[in-house]
C-alpha cells in the first residue's frame, strides 16, 4: 500500500454543525493521519494521509454525513509529511 497526501477543503456551511469533530472520528476509522481545522473564510482544511482509497471514503463519507451543508469539496495532491504521526482536530 501506497502512502499518499492530500489536502481537501470543504465549502459550505461546515462550521458549527460538528464537522471537525465529525470527520476527526472518521478519519480515525480510516486510519489516517493529518489534521482538520477551520478557515476564517468559513470552510474547513484537512491534510489527510494513508491509502489512497481510504482518503477517498473518508471524504466521501464526511460529505454525505454532512449531507447539504458541503457544497463541494476541493482536493489537490500534497507531498507526504511524516511529522503527521496521527489525526488531530487543530485550531
Amino acid at each position: 500500500m501506497s502512502q499518499v497526501a492530500r489536502h481537501i477543503v470543504f465549502i459550505g456551511r461546515v462550521q458549527g454543525v460538528g464537522f471537525r469533530f465529525t470527520a476527526y472520528n472518521i478519519a480515525r476509522r480510516c486510519q489516517l493521519t493529518g489534521m482538520v481545522r477551520n478557515v476564517l473564510d468559513g470552510s474547513v482544511e484537512m491534510i489527510a494521509q494513508g491509502d489512497s482509497v481510504e482518503i477517498d471514503d473518508c471524504v466521501r463519507d464526511i460529505t454525505e454525513s454532512f449531507g447539504g451543508y458541503v457544497n463541494e469539496a476541493k482536493t489537490e495532491e500534497i507531498p507526504f509529511d511524516p511529522k503527521y504521526t496521527d489525526f488531530k482536530i487543530t485550531f
